[in-house]
Protein backbone atom coordinates (compact mmCIF):
# COMPACT_ATOMS: atom_id res chain seq x y z
CA UNK A 1 0.00 0.00 0.00
CA UNK A 2 2.73 2.44 -0.90
CA UNK A 3 1.11 4.35 -3.78
CA UNK A 4 -0.12 7.69 -2.52
CA UNK A 5 -3.53 9.18 -3.12
CA UNK A 6 -3.00 12.90 -3.38
CA UNK A 7 -5.24 15.89 -3.87
CA UNK A 8 -3.61 18.10 -6.51
CA UNK A 9 -4.31 21.77 -6.84
CA UNK A 10 -4.51 23.73 -10.09
CA UNK A 11 -4.53 27.12 -8.46
CA UNK A 12 -3.94 30.45 -10.14
CA UNK A 13 -2.40 33.15 -8.02
CA UNK A 14 -5.31 35.22 -6.94
CA UNK A 15 -6.46 37.18 -3.94
CA UNK A 16 -9.97 37.67 -2.66
CA UNK A 17 -10.29 40.58 -0.28
CA UNK A 18 -13.14 40.58 2.20
CA UNK A 19 -14.29 44.03 3.25
CA UNK A 20 -14.60 44.31 7.02
CA UNK A 21 -16.45 46.82 9.08
CA UNK A 22 -13.17 48.41 10.17
CA UNK A 23 -10.95 50.32 7.76
CA UNK A 24 -7.77 48.28 7.08
CA UNK A 25 -4.69 50.05 8.29
CA UNK A 26 -1.95 47.46 7.64
CA UNK A 27 -0.95 44.72 5.22
CA UNK A 28 0.05 41.37 6.70
CA UNK A 29 2.10 38.95 4.62
CA UNK A 30 4.27 35.88 4.89
CA UNK A 31 4.72 32.28 3.72
CA UNK A 32 2.75 29.18 4.74
CA UNK A 33 4.53 25.80 4.98
CA UNK A 34 3.37 22.17 5.13
CA UNK A 35 5.88 19.32 5.54
CA UNK A 36 8.70 21.86 5.37
CA UNK A 37 7.66 23.18 1.94
CA UNK A 38 5.68 26.24 0.75
CA UNK A 39 2.02 25.19 0.72
CA UNK A 40 -0.53 25.84 -2.02
CA UNK A 41 -4.27 25.89 -1.47
CA UNK A 42 -4.17 27.39 2.02
CA UNK A 43 -6.98 29.83 2.83
CA UNK A 44 -5.55 32.71 4.86
CA UNK A 45 -7.97 34.93 6.80
CA UNK A 46 -7.05 37.94 8.94
CA UNK A 47 -9.24 38.89 11.89
CA UNK A 48 -11.15 42.04 10.86
CA UNK A 49 -9.39 41.88 7.51
CA UNK A 50 -9.15 40.13 4.18
CA UNK A 51 -9.01 36.56 2.91
CA UNK A 52 -6.95 34.89 0.17
CA UNK A 53 -5.72 31.51 -1.00
CA UNK A 54 -2.03 30.75 -1.43
CA UNK A 55 -0.52 29.62 -4.72
CA UNK A 56 2.43 27.31 -5.26
CA UNK A 57 4.93 29.63 -3.58
CA UNK A 58 2.94 29.50 -0.31
CA UNK A 59 2.98 33.29 -0.02
CA UNK A 60 0.07 35.38 1.21
CA UNK A 61 -0.69 39.08 1.58
CA UNK A 62 -3.91 40.30 3.21
CA UNK A 63 -5.24 43.61 4.42
CA UNK A 64 -5.87 43.82 8.17
CA UNK A 65 -6.94 46.21 10.86
CA UNK A 66 -4.67 47.68 13.47
CA UNK A 67 -6.91 45.77 15.91
CA UNK A 68 -6.55 42.37 14.19
CA UNK A 69 -5.98 39.66 16.81
CA UNK A 70 -5.29 36.58 14.73
CA UNK A 71 -4.65 35.00 11.34
CA UNK A 72 -6.43 31.74 10.48
CA UNK A 73 -4.89 29.21 8.07
CA UNK A 74 -7.16 26.50 6.60
CA UNK A 75 -6.07 23.48 4.55
CA UNK A 76 -9.16 21.48 3.42
CA UNK A 77 -10.78 20.84 6.85
CA UNK A 78 -7.72 21.49 9.00
CA UNK A 79 -7.74 25.00 10.48
CA UNK A 80 -5.12 26.56 12.74
CA UNK A 81 -4.88 30.06 14.18
CA UNK A 82 -1.87 32.27 14.85
CA UNK A 83 -2.37 34.92 17.53
CA UNK A 84 -0.77 38.24 16.51
CA UNK A 85 -2.33 40.61 19.06
CA UNK A 86 0.90 40.99 21.02
CA UNK A 87 3.31 40.55 18.09
CA UNK A 88 5.17 43.36 16.32
CA UNK A 89 5.76 43.71 12.58
CA UNK A 90 3.63 42.69 9.62
CA UNK A 91 5.42 39.56 8.38
CA UNK A 92 4.25 36.26 9.85
CA UNK A 93 5.42 32.95 8.42
CA UNK A 94 3.40 29.92 9.52
CA UNK A 95 4.01 26.12 9.48
CA UNK A 96 1.20 23.60 10.07
CA UNK A 97 3.58 21.29 11.97
CA UNK A 98 4.95 24.19 14.02
CA UNK A 99 8.48 23.95 12.57
CA UNK A 100 9.43 26.81 10.30
CA UNK A 101 12.27 25.96 7.89
CA UNK A 102 15.35 28.12 8.35
CA UNK A 103 15.70 28.42 4.59
CA UNK A 104 15.54 26.26 1.52
CA UNK A 105 16.86 23.06 3.09
CA UNK A 106 17.16 21.27 -0.22
CA UNK A 107 19.28 24.08 -1.64
CA UNK A 108 21.39 24.22 1.52
CA UNK A 109 22.07 20.50 1.32
CA UNK A 110 22.99 20.74 -2.35
CA UNK A 111 25.45 23.53 -1.70
CA UNK A 112 26.97 21.94 1.40
CA UNK A 113 30.12 19.91 0.94
CA UNK A 114 29.05 17.62 3.78
CA UNK A 115 25.81 16.41 2.14
CA UNK A 116 25.61 14.66 -1.23
CA UNK A 117 22.13 14.45 -2.76
CA UNK A 118 22.75 11.68 -5.29
CA UNK A 119 21.33 8.21 -5.76
CA UNK A 120 23.28 5.07 -4.93
CA UNK A 121 23.51 4.24 -8.64
CA UNK A 122 25.15 7.60 -9.38
CA UNK A 123 27.50 7.33 -6.42
CA UNK A 124 28.63 3.84 -7.41
CA UNK A 125 29.05 4.90 -11.04
CA UNK A 126 31.20 7.81 -9.84
CA UNK A 127 33.15 5.43 -7.56
CA UNK A 128 32.51 7.42 -4.37
CA UNK A 129 34.72 5.29 -2.11
CA UNK A 130 33.46 6.74 1.17
CA UNK A 131 29.87 5.96 0.27
CA UNK A 132 30.60 2.45 -0.95
CA UNK A 133 32.71 1.59 2.10
CA UNK A 134 30.23 2.91 4.66
CA UNK A 135 27.27 1.30 2.84
CA UNK A 136 29.05 -2.05 2.62
CA UNK A 137 30.04 -2.02 6.29
CA UNK A 138 26.63 -1.06 7.66
CA UNK A 139 24.88 -3.56 5.36
CA UNK A 140 27.13 -6.41 6.49
CA UNK A 141 26.57 -5.71 10.20
CA UNK A 142 22.86 -5.10 9.62
CA UNK A 143 22.42 -8.52 7.96
CA UNK A 144 24.01 -10.08 11.05
CA UNK A 145 21.62 -8.05 13.26
CA UNK A 146 24.68 -6.55 14.91
CA UNK A 147 23.05 -3.15 15.14
CA UNK A 148 25.55 -1.69 17.57
CA UNK A 149 28.34 -2.14 15.01
CA UNK A 150 26.12 -1.19 12.08
CA UNK A 151 24.90 2.09 13.59
CA UNK A 152 28.04 4.30 13.11
CA UNK A 153 28.36 3.30 9.45
CA UNK A 154 24.62 3.65 8.90
CA UNK A 155 24.71 7.15 10.39
CA UNK A 156 27.51 8.10 8.01
CA UNK A 157 25.34 7.17 5.01
CA UNK A 158 22.15 8.59 6.56
CA UNK A 159 23.80 11.95 7.29
CA UNK A 160 25.94 12.53 4.19
CA UNK A 161 24.03 10.58 1.52
CA UNK A 162 20.35 11.03 2.45
CA UNK A 163 19.03 10.43 -1.10
CA UNK A 164 21.22 7.41 -1.88
CA UNK A 165 18.73 4.61 -1.17
CA UNK A 166 15.41 4.19 0.60
CA UNK A 167 16.86 1.18 2.44
CA UNK A 168 18.77 3.62 4.65
CA UNK A 169 15.42 4.64 6.16
CA UNK A 170 13.87 1.17 6.24
CA UNK A 171 16.94 -0.31 7.95
CA UNK A 172 17.30 2.72 10.23
CA UNK A 173 13.70 2.35 11.41
CA UNK A 174 14.27 -1.34 12.13
CA UNK A 175 17.41 -0.62 14.16
CA UNK A 176 15.74 2.11 16.21
CA UNK A 177 12.78 -0.22 16.83
CA UNK A 178 15.24 -2.70 18.34
CA UNK A 179 16.96 0.00 20.41
CA UNK A 180 13.58 1.18 21.73
CA UNK A 181 12.54 -2.33 22.74
CA UNK A 182 15.84 -2.88 24.58
CA UNK A 183 16.26 0.59 26.12
CA UNK A 184 17.53 0.49 29.70
CA UNK A 185 15.60 3.54 30.96
CA UNK A 186 12.47 5.49 30.00
CA UNK A 187 14.68 8.47 29.12
CA UNK A 188 16.79 6.37 26.77
CA UNK A 189 13.64 4.93 25.21
CA UNK A 190 12.18 8.42 24.59
CA UNK A 191 15.46 9.51 22.99
CA UNK A 192 15.33 6.60 20.52
CA UNK A 193 11.64 7.24 19.79
CA UNK A 194 12.50 10.84 18.88
CA UNK A 195 15.27 9.62 16.57
CA UNK A 196 12.87 7.16 14.92
CA UNK A 197 10.40 9.96 14.25
CA UNK A 198 13.22 11.96 12.60
CA UNK A 199 14.03 9.00 10.36
CA UNK A 200 10.42 8.95 9.12
CA UNK A 201 10.45 12.73 8.55
CA UNK A 202 13.71 12.61 6.62
CA UNK A 203 12.46 9.71 4.50
CA UNK A 204 9.42 11.77 3.49
CA UNK A 205 11.65 14.73 2.65
CA UNK A 206 13.90 12.75 0.32
CA UNK A 207 11.66 9.93 -0.97
CA UNK A 208 8.10 11.24 -0.66
CA UNK A 209 5.27 8.78 0.06
CA UNK A 210 4.07 11.16 2.76
CA UNK A 211 0.73 9.48 3.46
CA UNK A 212 2.14 5.97 3.72
CA UNK A 213 5.19 6.93 5.81
CA UNK A 214 3.18 9.20 8.11
CA UNK A 215 0.87 6.26 8.84
CA UNK A 216 3.88 4.12 9.77
CA UNK A 217 5.24 6.98 11.88
CA UNK A 218 1.94 7.32 13.79
CA UNK A 219 1.73 3.55 14.32
CA UNK A 220 5.26 3.41 15.74
CA UNK A 221 4.63 6.46 17.95
CA UNK A 222 1.49 5.06 19.56
CA UNK A 223 2.91 1.56 19.90
CA UNK A 224 6.00 2.67 21.77
CA UNK A 225 4.33 5.42 23.81
CA UNK A 226 1.16 3.57 24.83
CA UNK A 227 2.06 -0.13 24.94
CA UNK A 228 4.51 0.14 27.80
CA UNK A 229 4.77 -0.58 31.50
CA UNK A 230 4.58 3.17 32.16
CA UNK A 231 2.11 4.69 29.69
CA UNK A 232 1.58 8.46 29.89
CA UNK A 233 -1.05 9.96 32.17
CA UNK A 234 -2.86 13.28 32.46
CA UNK A 235 -1.68 16.01 30.10
CA UNK A 236 1.11 13.78 28.78
CA UNK A 237 -1.50 11.23 27.71
CA UNK A 238 -3.51 13.91 25.89
CA UNK A 239 -0.40 15.21 24.12
CA UNK A 240 0.66 11.73 23.04
CA UNK A 241 -2.77 10.85 21.68
CA UNK A 242 -3.20 14.19 19.91
CA UNK A 243 0.10 13.85 18.10
CA UNK A 244 -0.72 10.31 16.97
CA UNK A 245 -4.24 11.39 15.97
CA UNK A 246 -2.89 14.24 13.81
CA UNK A 247 -0.51 11.93 11.95
CA UNK A 248 -3.14 9.21 11.48
CA UNK A 249 -5.64 11.73 10.10
CA UNK A 250 -3.04 13.09 7.67
CA UNK A 251 -2.14 9.57 6.50
CA UNK A 252 -5.76 8.63 5.77
CA UNK A 253 -6.42 11.98 4.06
CA UNK A 254 -3.51 11.37 1.67
CA UNK A 255 -3.79 7.58 1.24
CA UNK A 256 -7.55 7.21 0.80
CA UNK A 257 -8.38 3.61 -0.17
CA UNK A 258 -4.67 2.72 -0.02
CA UNK A 259 -4.56 3.33 3.74
CA UNK A 260 -3.10 0.47 5.76
CA UNK A 261 -5.66 -1.26 7.98
CA UNK A 262 -3.81 -0.70 11.30
CA UNK A 263 -3.91 3.05 10.63
CA UNK A 264 -7.72 2.95 10.39
CA UNK A 265 -8.02 0.96 13.62
CA UNK A 266 -5.65 3.29 15.46
CA UNK A 267 -7.53 6.36 14.26
CA UNK A 268 -10.76 5.05 15.79
CA UNK A 269 -9.00 4.03 19.02
CA UNK A 270 -7.38 7.45 19.46
CA UNK A 271 -10.64 9.15 18.47
CA UNK A 272 -12.49 7.30 21.22
CA UNK A 273 -9.77 8.02 23.80
CA UNK A 274 -9.63 11.74 22.96
CA UNK A 275 -13.43 11.95 23.09
CA UNK A 276 -13.46 10.39 26.56
CA UNK A 277 -10.79 12.87 27.62
CA UNK A 278 -12.98 15.75 26.40
CA UNK A 279 -10.56 16.64 23.60
CA UNK A 280 -12.88 15.83 20.66
CA UNK A 281 -16.60 16.55 20.16
CA UNK A 282 -19.17 13.84 19.48
CA UNK A 283 -19.57 15.07 15.89
CA UNK A 284 -15.91 14.29 15.16
CA UNK A 285 -16.29 10.75 16.49
CA UNK A 286 -19.27 10.16 14.19
CA UNK A 287 -17.45 11.76 11.24
CA UNK A 288 -14.33 9.61 11.75
CA UNK A 289 -16.49 6.50 12.08
CA UNK A 290 -18.27 7.27 8.81
CA UNK A 291 -15.04 8.14 6.98
CA UNK A 292 -13.32 4.99 8.22
CA UNK A 293 -16.17 2.84 6.94
CA UNK A 294 -16.11 4.62 3.59
CA UNK A 295 -12.40 3.90 3.22
CA UNK A 296 -12.92 0.24 4.17
CA UNK A 297 -15.80 -0.08 1.69
CA UNK A 298 -13.62 1.47 -1.03
CA UNK A 299 -10.79 -0.99 -0.28
CA UNK A 300 -13.21 -3.93 -0.44
CA UNK A 301 -14.74 -2.67 -3.69
CA UNK A 302 -11.44 -2.32 -5.55
CA UNK A 303 -9.87 -5.58 -4.33
CA UNK A 304 -10.36 -9.19 -5.39
CA UNK A 305 -7.93 -10.52 -2.79
CA UNK A 306 -10.20 -12.68 -0.59
CA UNK A 307 -7.79 -12.53 2.35
CA UNK A 308 -7.62 -8.72 2.26
CA UNK A 309 -11.40 -8.44 1.94
CA UNK A 310 -11.82 -10.72 4.97
CA UNK A 311 -9.36 -8.57 6.94
CA UNK A 312 -11.31 -5.44 5.99
CA UNK A 313 -14.55 -7.02 7.17
CA UNK A 314 -12.89 -7.94 10.48
CA UNK A 315 -11.66 -4.36 10.84
CA UNK A 316 -15.17 -3.03 10.06
CA UNK A 317 -16.53 -5.14 12.91
CA UNK A 318 -13.85 -3.89 15.29
CA UNK A 319 -14.47 -0.29 14.22
CA UNK A 320 -18.15 -0.79 14.99
CA UNK A 321 -17.22 -2.10 18.44
CA UNK A 322 -15.02 0.94 19.09
CA UNK A 323 -17.73 3.33 17.95
CA UNK A 324 -20.37 1.54 19.98
CA UNK A 325 -18.33 1.77 23.19
CA UNK A 326 -17.15 5.33 22.61
CA UNK A 327 -20.15 6.95 24.26
CA UNK A 328 -20.69 9.07 21.13
CA UNK A 329 -23.14 6.67 19.47
CA UNK A 330 -26.63 8.10 19.92
CA UNK A 331 -29.46 5.55 20.25
CA UNK A 332 -32.01 7.77 18.57
CA UNK A 333 -29.73 8.25 15.56
CA UNK A 334 -28.94 4.52 15.31
CA UNK A 335 -32.60 3.56 15.57
CA UNK A 336 -33.48 6.05 12.83
CA UNK A 337 -30.79 4.53 10.62
CA UNK A 338 -31.64 0.88 11.25
CA UNK A 339 -35.46 0.90 11.41
CA UNK A 340 -36.02 1.21 7.63
CA UNK A 341 -33.18 -1.26 6.98
CA UNK A 342 -34.76 -3.80 9.34
CA UNK A 343 -38.05 -3.53 7.45
CA UNK A 344 -36.20 -4.41 4.24
CA UNK A 345 -33.86 -7.06 5.66
CA UNK A 346 -35.98 -8.52 8.45
CA UNK A 347 -35.12 -12.10 7.40
CA UNK A 348 -31.40 -11.54 6.86
CA UNK A 349 -29.71 -13.26 9.82
CA UNK A 350 -26.30 -11.68 9.25
CA UNK A 351 -27.80 -8.19 9.01
CA UNK A 352 -29.83 -8.64 12.21
CA UNK A 353 -26.76 -9.92 14.09
CA UNK A 354 -24.69 -6.96 12.93
CA UNK A 355 -27.45 -4.49 13.81
CA UNK A 356 -27.96 -5.98 17.28
CA UNK A 357 -24.22 -5.80 17.97
CA UNK A 358 -24.23 -2.12 17.06
CA UNK A 359 -27.30 -1.39 19.16
CA UNK A 360 -25.94 -3.43 22.05
CA UNK A 361 -22.59 -1.64 22.05
CA UNK A 362 -24.47 1.68 22.16
CA UNK A 363 -26.64 0.45 25.10
CA UNK A 364 -29.84 0.62 23.05
CA UNK A 365 -31.32 -2.63 24.41
CA UNK A 366 -34.43 -0.85 25.73
CA UNK A 367 -35.54 0.33 22.28
CA UNK A 368 -38.48 -1.41 20.56
CA UNK A 369 -36.23 -2.10 17.56
CA UNK A 370 -33.82 -4.12 19.71
CA UNK A 371 -36.68 -6.18 21.17
CA UNK A 372 -38.23 -6.88 17.76
CA UNK A 373 -34.92 -7.82 16.19
CA UNK A 374 -33.93 -10.03 19.14
CA UNK A 375 -37.15 -12.05 18.91
CA UNK A 376 -36.81 -12.30 15.12
CA UNK A 377 -33.24 -13.54 15.32
CA UNK A 378 -34.10 -16.17 17.92
CA UNK A 379 -36.99 -17.29 15.72
CA UNK A 380 -34.78 -17.53 12.61
CA UNK A 381 -31.65 -18.88 14.28
CA UNK A 382 -31.80 -19.97 17.96
CA UNK A 383 -28.02 -19.82 18.18
CA UNK A 384 -25.69 -18.82 21.00
CA UNK A 385 -25.65 -15.22 19.80
CA UNK A 386 -29.46 -15.14 19.62
CA UNK A 387 -29.65 -16.48 23.18
CA UNK A 388 -27.15 -13.84 24.28
CA UNK A 389 -29.32 -11.07 22.85
CA UNK A 390 -32.40 -12.58 24.51
CA UNK A 391 -30.49 -12.47 27.82
CA UNK A 392 -29.81 -8.78 27.30
CA UNK A 393 -33.45 -8.16 26.51
CA UNK A 394 -34.67 -9.84 29.70
CA UNK A 395 -31.98 -8.06 31.69
CA UNK A 396 -33.37 -4.71 30.54
CA UNK A 397 -36.82 -5.88 31.67
CA UNK A 398 -35.22 -6.77 35.03
CA UNK A 399 -36.34 -10.38 34.61
CA UNK A 400 -33.25 -11.81 36.32
CA UNK A 401 -34.12 -15.56 36.19
CA UNK A 402 -34.88 -15.40 32.44
CA UNK A 403 -31.74 -13.35 31.79
CA UNK A 404 -29.58 -15.93 33.62
CA UNK A 405 -31.24 -18.77 31.71
CA UNK A 406 -30.39 -17.25 28.31
CA UNK A 407 -26.89 -16.14 29.36
CA UNK A 408 -26.07 -19.71 30.37
CA UNK A 409 -27.58 -21.07 27.16
CA UNK A 410 -25.39 -18.70 25.15
CA UNK A 411 -22.23 -19.68 27.07
CA UNK A 412 -22.98 -23.40 26.69
CA UNK A 413 -23.59 -23.18 22.93
CA UNK A 414 -20.90 -20.73 21.79
CA UNK A 415 -17.87 -22.25 20.06
CA UNK A 416 -16.11 -19.05 18.97
CA UNK A 417 -13.61 -18.15 21.70
CA UNK A 418 -13.69 -14.43 20.96
CA UNK A 419 -17.47 -14.20 21.41
CA UNK A 420 -17.42 -16.63 24.34
CA UNK A 421 -14.93 -14.38 26.10
CA UNK A 422 -17.41 -11.51 25.68
CA UNK A 423 -20.27 -13.63 27.00
CA UNK A 424 -18.25 -14.56 30.10
CA UNK A 425 -17.39 -10.91 30.67
CA UNK A 426 -20.99 -9.72 30.29
CA UNK A 427 -22.29 -12.47 32.56
CA UNK A 428 -19.67 -11.50 35.16
CA UNK A 429 -20.82 -7.88 34.89
CA UNK A 430 -24.45 -9.02 35.19
CA UNK A 431 -24.03 -11.07 38.40
CA UNK A 432 -21.82 -8.35 39.91
CA UNK A 433 -24.31 -5.55 39.21
CA UNK A 434 -27.59 -7.38 39.76
CA UNK A 435 -26.75 -9.93 42.44
CA UNK A 436 -23.56 -8.53 44.01
CA UNK A 437 -22.12 -12.02 43.71
CA UNK A 438 -18.47 -10.96 43.91
CA UNK A 439 -16.81 -14.38 43.83
CA UNK A 440 -18.95 -15.66 40.93
CA UNK A 441 -18.41 -12.42 39.00
CA UNK A 442 -14.64 -12.69 39.42
CA UNK A 443 -14.68 -16.36 38.32
CA UNK A 444 -16.42 -15.51 35.05
CA UNK A 445 -14.16 -12.48 34.47
CA UNK A 446 -11.23 -14.87 34.87
CA UNK A 447 -12.82 -17.20 32.32
CA UNK A 448 -12.98 -14.26 29.90
CA UNK A 449 -9.27 -13.58 30.52
CA UNK A 450 -8.34 -17.23 29.98
CA UNK A 451 -9.69 -16.91 26.43
CA UNK A 452 -8.42 -13.36 25.92
CA UNK A 453 -5.62 -12.30 28.31
CA UNK A 454 -5.74 -8.75 26.85
CA UNK A 455 -9.45 -8.28 27.66
CA UNK A 456 -8.96 -4.98 29.45
CA UNK A 457 -12.64 -4.61 30.40
CA UNK A 458 -12.45 -7.93 32.28
CA UNK A 459 -9.35 -6.68 34.09
CA UNK A 460 -11.19 -3.46 34.95
CA UNK A 461 -14.14 -5.47 36.23
CA UNK A 462 -11.96 -7.48 38.61
CA UNK A 463 -10.55 -4.20 39.88
CA UNK A 464 -14.09 -2.94 40.50
CA UNK A 465 -15.03 -6.20 42.21
CA UNK A 466 -12.09 -5.87 44.61
CA UNK A 467 -12.98 -2.25 45.34
CA UNK A 468 -16.45 -3.44 46.31
CA UNK A 469 -14.95 -6.33 48.32
CA UNK A 470 -12.89 -3.93 50.44
CA UNK A 471 -15.96 -3.36 52.61
CA UNK A 472 -16.24 -7.01 53.64
CA UNK A 473 -12.78 -8.61 53.31
CA UNK A 474 -10.32 -8.41 56.20
CA UNK A 475 -10.49 -8.16 59.98
CA UNK A 476 -9.59 -4.50 60.42
CA UNK A 477 -9.18 -1.19 58.60
CA UNK A 478 -5.64 -2.02 57.44
CA UNK A 479 -6.61 -5.32 55.85
CA UNK A 480 -9.61 -3.72 54.17
CA UNK A 481 -7.52 -0.90 52.71
CA UNK A 482 -4.88 -3.40 51.56
CA UNK A 483 -7.44 -4.72 49.06
CA UNK A 484 -6.94 -1.46 47.13
CA UNK A 485 -3.37 -2.54 46.35
CA UNK A 486 -4.82 -5.48 44.48
CA UNK A 487 -7.58 -3.43 42.81
CA UNK A 488 -5.03 -0.94 41.48
CA UNK A 489 -2.91 -3.85 40.19
CA UNK A 490 -5.80 -4.78 37.92
CA UNK A 491 -6.48 -1.21 36.81
CA UNK A 492 -2.78 -0.92 35.90
CA UNK A 493 -2.93 -4.19 33.95
CA UNK A 494 -5.97 -2.88 32.07
CA UNK A 495 -4.16 0.38 31.34
CA UNK A 496 -1.24 -1.52 29.83
CA UNK A 497 -3.50 -3.84 27.83
CA UNK A 498 -4.14 -1.14 25.22
CA UNK A 499 -5.98 2.02 24.33
CA UNK A 500 -9.44 0.55 24.80
CA UNK A 501 -9.23 1.03 28.58
CA UNK A 502 -6.24 3.37 28.96
CA UNK A 503 -8.19 6.47 29.93
CA UNK A 504 -10.70 4.90 32.34
CA UNK A 505 -8.13 2.59 33.91
CA UNK A 506 -5.69 5.46 34.47
CA UNK A 507 -8.36 7.52 36.20
CA UNK A 508 -9.48 4.65 38.44
CA UNK A 509 -5.92 3.75 39.41
CA UNK A 510 -5.30 7.36 40.42
CA UNK A 511 -8.56 7.46 42.42
CA UNK A 512 -8.00 4.29 44.45
CA UNK A 513 -4.31 4.88 45.20
CA UNK A 514 -5.62 7.43 47.69
CA UNK A 515 -7.06 4.58 49.78
CA UNK A 516 -3.81 2.63 50.21
CA UNK A 517 -2.79 1.81 53.81
CA UNK A 518 -0.57 4.45 55.42
CA UNK A 519 3.12 4.01 56.14
CA UNK A 520 2.77 4.26 59.90
CA UNK A 521 0.38 1.33 60.12
CA UNK A 522 2.51 -0.75 57.75
CA UNK A 523 5.64 0.05 59.78
CA UNK A 524 3.81 -1.03 62.91
CA UNK A 525 3.18 -4.37 61.16
CA UNK A 526 6.84 -4.65 60.07
CA UNK A 527 6.01 -4.20 56.39
CA UNK A 528 8.27 -2.50 53.86
CA UNK A 529 7.58 -1.05 50.41
CA UNK A 530 7.78 -3.68 47.68
CA UNK A 531 7.20 -6.57 50.07
CA UNK A 532 4.74 -9.27 49.01
CA UNK A 533 1.35 -9.21 50.73
CA UNK A 534 -1.47 -11.74 50.41
CA UNK A 535 -5.09 -10.65 50.58
CA UNK A 536 -7.01 -13.43 52.30
CA UNK A 537 -10.57 -14.66 52.32
CA UNK A 538 -12.23 -15.69 49.06
CA UNK A 539 -9.90 -13.31 47.18
CA UNK A 540 -6.77 -15.31 48.14
CA UNK A 541 -4.41 -13.35 45.87
CA UNK A 542 -1.01 -11.72 46.36
CA UNK A 543 0.01 -8.13 45.71
CA UNK A 544 2.85 -5.88 46.92
CA UNK A 545 3.12 -3.24 49.62
CA UNK A 546 3.26 0.39 48.43
CA UNK A 547 2.18 3.83 49.60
Amino acid sequence: MKAIFRITFLIAAFTVITISGVLAQRVIKGTVYREGKPAAGITVEAHRGGTMMTSFDGKYEVEASSNSKWIKFTYITDSKRLDIEDKTGDVFDFAFDGNLPSGDAEEEETQSGDVVLKSAEDLIREQDREFMNELSLYNEFYKQKNYQSAMPHWKAVYTKYPKSTINVYIHGANMYESLIENAATPQEKDKYIDELMKVYDKRIKHFGESGYVTGRKATAWLKHKMNTDNPPEGEALKTTLKKGYEWLSKSIEEQGDKTELPVLVLLMQTTRSLFKLGELPKETVVMNYDNTNKVLDAIIERNEDAELVKSCQDVKQYVEDIFGTSGAADCEALVNIFTPQFKEKGNDIDFIKSMLRRLGKANCEETPLFSQATEKLYELDPSAEAAFNMARRYLKRNDIPKAKEYYKQAMEQETDNSRLSEYYYEYATFVFAKENSLSEARNYARKALELNPEHCQALMLIGDIYVSASRSVGQDAFEKSAVFWLAVDYFEKARRAGQDCAVDASQKAATYRKYFPNKEEAFFRSMQEGQSYKVGGWINESTRVRF
